[in-house]
């Protein structure tokens, strides 16, 4: 623990010495580092699940006992995993081997990540998939640009500190963040964990004790006071914020809001450091009118509960607002389904501070009981008359619907996404929900609505927080954003393929498939599949898939 200011100027002398190491490392061993973080999780990931369902409050035998192993571990395993491959790859032949040929939509460059060439990804996830839509102007002759060079250690960087400040909801971010910035940027860590979850950084110092003896981690705790010292320090060359905008324009502009003012007037930033971040959205879930079948409707309901209900909905991709065509005839049927699902699940312990008064402020009554809020849907609600719902992201369980007037599917398309650019703040991530037959034959304005959407990862028929799960697939803000109008960040984390200049991912399914995703809260062992997960990517194994298969089947 860091807790003086002699205790961080040793740390960052010991960064800097493994940042020189770590510019010029061979692959051989960045790769034996990455199996030994793969060792130290297998002997502390438990202990990193106790510790968060203890601070959340969820009790032996609450489904919710399945999200930190499914969002916390099975992601950082899966990072662990694909990045090693990648750098057997650039051993062999140079550059990423990726899982499908590049092609063209609409102009663009289009390059298939998920599923991956790992045969597990193709049995469990099978139905899902993802492309990365990279910048105009990209070509198959620049898919990495300098990427390989850099995790090859061949890049002639310059050694780099980097203060990653943590997220404090879901625990693999701030390590998944630290692994991307050592493995891909170069770079070596100071970590500040959040005071939320804190408790997890012990465990994050054994699990990856690998990467502290190599002098290429070191984890910080305390507050803002802290944070600020940190971001100040001589030694720290560059920042990397999970938070929100608020907590980004304090960092670059100054926390008086006079002064922040005046800064991005004159464009004289407090901060001189580069930064990037990840700083949350108002989610919108777009649900493009047609015919849908019943089972459809109950499949897509069940999606948009739990991208509201998982993790409590402190999440920054919870769904905050759905989008609807106000004509639609399955609008109220829909809308009525959302709410008997959301009844179906239980309240949760609002751990994350201040989630009351954001819940008295976005569902406008006063919570009952402060530490259980109830999920709360407010339908047709008016951009005029409710702006913060459009322009704040509540972090807190509460969402809308609000509807646009339209006198076709074609027509609701195009208003939506140009609703959704305009009038709600953030550029992190959006969903829609397509009707097969609108998918078929109106394919191009699909592919040109996507095209159009601002936003970093668009999901279709998907909730996008599986994007952040996969790992092989960028993670981050649409880019375009000032550090004047930072919106949901600048750059990106994950992208185990090092593909450069991303512009967006794009992450689709059927409209309803089986078996039941392990995420819906209707999921019946969600448990045993979290378990066999983490089994499977501890040691992974044809045997070790059967498991999976037949608990996720009995969901």
């Amino acid at each position: 623990m860091l807790s003086t200011a002699v205790e961080t100027d040793t740390a960052t002398t010991e960064l800097r010495r493994g940042a020189a190491r770590l510019v010029t490392m061979p692959i051989s061993q960045r790769r034996q580092l990455l199996r030994d973080c793969l060792a130290g999780v297998q002997q502390h990931w438990r202990r990193w699940c106790e510790l968060s369902w203890e601070a959340k409050r969820i009790p032996n035998g609450d489904p919710a006992r399945s999200e930190d192993p499914m969002s916390a571990v099975v992601p950082t395993l899966r990072y662990l995993h694909l990045m090693d491959q990648t750098l057997s790859d650039l051993e062999q032949y140079g550059e990423p081997q990726l899982p499908g040929k590049p092609y063209e939509v609409a102009g663009q460059l289009c390059v298939p990540t998920f599923p991956t060439h790992s045969l597990y990804d193709r049995l469990l996830f099978g139905p899902i998939k993802a492309q990365v839509r990279l910048a105009a102007g990209a070509g198959e002759d620049s898919l990495f640009g300098n990427n390989p060079q850099r995790a090859s250690g061949k890049a002639n960087d310059e050694p780099t500190v980097c203060l990653v400040l943590g997220a404090g909801n879901v625990s693999s971010i701030p390590i998944t963040d630290t692994l991307t910035k050592i493995f891909q940027e170069n770079q070596a860590v100071l970590l500040k964990m959040n005071p939320v979850n804190e408790y997890v950084g012990p465990v994050f110092e054994q699990a990856f004790d690998a990467l502290i003896q190599a002098d290429l981690l070191r984890v910080a705790y305390g507050g803002a006071d802290v944070g600020a010292a940190l971001i100040a320090s001589p030694e720290v060359d560059c920042v990397h914020i999970t938070g929100s905008d608020r907590t980004h324009d304090a960092i670059v502009w100054g926390a008086d809001p006079q002064e922040q003012a005046e800064r991005k007037a004159a464009n004289t930033p407090l901060l001189e450091k580069p930064i990037t971040s990840e700083l949350g959205n108002v989610s919108p879930w777009i649900i493009v009118p047609g015919e849908y079948t019943p089972q459809q409707l109950r499949f897509q309901a069940q999606h948009i509960v739990a991208s509201v209900t998982t993790n409590a909905s402190f999440v920054c991709i919870a769904t905050k607002m759905l989008i609807t065509s106000r004509d639609w005839p399955q609008r109220e049927q829909f809308l009525g389904l959302i709410e008997e699902y959301l009844a179906k699940v239980p309240q949760r312990y609002a751990y994350y501070p201040g989630a009351a008064d954001r819940f008295a402020r976005f569902a406008d009554v006063q919570p009952s009981d402060r530490e259980e809020l109830p999920w709360t849907l407010r339908r047709n609600v008016d951009p005029e008359q409710l702006p913060h719902l459009f322009e704040e992201e509540s972090f807190v369980c509460v969402f809308g619907e609000t509807a646009l007037e339209a006198t076709s599917a074609s027509e609701f398309l195009s208003s939506a996404v140009e609703f959704a650019n305009e009038r709600m703040w953030g550029t992190l991530s959006a969903a829609l929900t397509v009707p097969p037959e609108f998918q078929k034959s109106k394919s191009n304005e699909l592919n040109d609505a996507i095209g159009r959407l601002r936003y970093g990862i668009v999901g279709i028929n998907l909730w996008p927080g599986v994007a952040f799960a996969l790992m092989s697939t960028p993670w981050g803000a649409y880019p375009g954003s000032t550090p004047q109008d930072i919106q949901s960040g600048s750059g990106s984390v994950h992208n185990t393929y090092l593909l450069d200049k991303p512009e967006k991912t794009v992450i689709s399914a059927p409209i309803k498939y089986a078996p039941k995703p392990v995420w819906f809260a209707t999921h019946q062992r969600p448990e045993s599949v979290g378990q066999a997960l983490v089994d499977l990517y501890l040691k992974p194994s044809i045997w070790r898939i059967p498991p999976v298969l037949f608990n996720a089947l009995l969901g």
